[in-house]
């Protein structure tokens, strides 16, 4: 009878075929090990703030959602895992990944990205937001899909005509980019001004719009 071959470790070696099944139905156990988790911990109201990640034409991007709604978008270049840290600092630690409350987002962002949708029906959270940059942020959804406006005239729109640079500042620390939609102020030259996810996802978003 021939020897089954053994490792270094004179663990006996599965063939290739077999070792990706198991492999396969180990990753499929945790994912429902998880879902299971997820729907538990949501049930005992366990969790204060799900998140998930999806792809996008400007990277991955960091969903985080409370009960209120949408409290987080970030781009990889913010660091998700300090993204999460701040979350779990500045709201609550009880921070589960957990992709379901999050559907609606996902699914919107990818008819955005698409071409197909020009406006965003999500519930939103601005615990992250206060005083004049939150008046900043609740102007921007007013600004029309494919058009812009300046830091000076969402100055005045907010209420402060010379607060200009609290303007950019407010834009600078946006926690819902791409849905409340910052890439949408300009400089009054036209030129594009700083974005959180840096100069070329404001191009692309920017382009996008245009198109």
């Amino acid at each position: 009878m021939k020897d089954k071959p053994m490792s270094d470790n004179n663990v006996p070696v599965l063939p290739e075929g077999l070792r990706a099944g198991l492999e396969e139905i180990g990753a499929g156990t945790l994912e429902r090990l998880h879902a299971r988790l997820a729907a538990a911990a949501a049930n005992r109201h366990l969790v204060d703030v799900s998140y998930c990640t999806v792809d996008s034409p400007l990277g991955p991007l960091l969903l985080a959602a409370t009960e209120r709604g949408l409290v987080r978008v970030a781009f990889a270049s913010e660091g998700h895992d300090a993204v999460l840290q701040t979350l779990a600092d500045k709201l609550s630690p009880r921070i589960l990944e957990d992709p379901s409350p999050l559907d609606s987002v996902a699914r919107q962002l990818e008819e955005y990205f698409a071409g197909a949708r020009r406006r965003f029906d999500v519930a939103l959270d601005f615990s992250l937001s206060s005083g004049f940059r939150l008046s900043v942020l609740d102007h921007l959804p007013h600004i029309a899909y494919g058009s812009t406006e300046s830091y000076a005239q969402v100055a005045q729109a907010a209420g402060s005509p010379r607060a200009v640079r609290a303007v950019g500042s407010a834009c600078a620390s946006n926690p819902l980019p791409v849905v409340v939609p910052c890439h949408r102020v300009v400089r009054s030259d036209g030129s594009f001004g700083g974005y959180l996810g840096g100069a070329e996802a404001k191009r692309t978003l920017l382009a996008l719009e245009a198109a």
